[in-house]
């Protein structure tokens, strides 16, 4: 219970920051909505093409507009001198990283929320057809992306290059989950779930390897 207590509050401490800051969300929200712009001047809504490559620009813009939420959760910790209090909490290490992780995996569920909607009617593409499997891989790529994305921007914030250095590190990681979820979002948009058993598993595997490696790791990154 005091483990997760602890987590709520680092979460909540986020969430809070965010609603009087309002920097996290407004890029985030920017960002996708550029994403939309810019691909509704390049593509033709409803053409056959619009269709097959929507997965892949969808997620272009929520993981982009991710990494802008991502390399903002721990530079200002850094520079308000607050990862020194949180580290000096009676909690084990790990609460600040899955407190952050939390805090982020909520920001980007609105953004994506809000934007998915939007984009399907922009696009004229068609509604999905299996709705439930759809929230289920936004959910996993999701959680994946956020699990990696907050254990390396813990690590960059200690370096001066810190919003340089975190996409170099993070998308190289991030093809495995990228080429997985796109593809899921692709079946779940057109009913057809034929041969996607080993997608399934990347996504579980993906998501449960940097949840575990991070938990395990997060509290020499801090000692560091």
């Amino acid at each position: 219970m005091k483990y997760l207590a602890g987590l709520l509050t680092i979460t909540w401490k986020d969430i809070t920051a965010e609603f009087r800051t309002k920097e996290m969300s407004t890029s985030m929200g920017i960002f996708a909505l550029l994403v939309m712009v810019v691909f509704g001047f390049a593509l033709r809504p409803g053409a056959e093409e619009t269709v097959a490559v929507f997965p892949g620009f969808a997620w272009i813009g929520f993981f982009f507009a991710g990494l802008l939420g991502l390399s903002r959760s721990f530079v200002s910790e850094k520079m308000n001198g607050a990862m020194t209090g949180l580290m000096l909490a009676p909690v084990d290490r790990s609460v600040i990283y899955f407190g952050k992780v939390a805090g982020n995996l909520l920001f980007m569920f609105v953004v994506e929320a809000v934007s998915f909607p939007l984009y399907i009617v922009l696009f004229d593409v068609p509604a999905p057809q299996r709705p439930g499997s759809l929230a289920l891989v936004a959910f996993l790529g999701t959680l994946g992306f956020v699990a990696v994305g907050t254990f390396l921007a813990a690590l960059a914030a200690n370096t001066r290059t810190s919003e340089l250095l975190l996409p170099i590190l993070l998308f190289p990681l991030a093809v495995p989950l990228v080429i997985a979820v796109v593809s899921m979002t692709r079946a779940a948009l057109t009913g057809d779930f034929t041969d996607t058993a080993s997608w399934w598993r990347m996504l579980v595997v993906y998501d449960a390897v940097f949840l575990v490696v991070p938990w395990l790791l997060f509290e020499y990154l801090l000692e560091s």
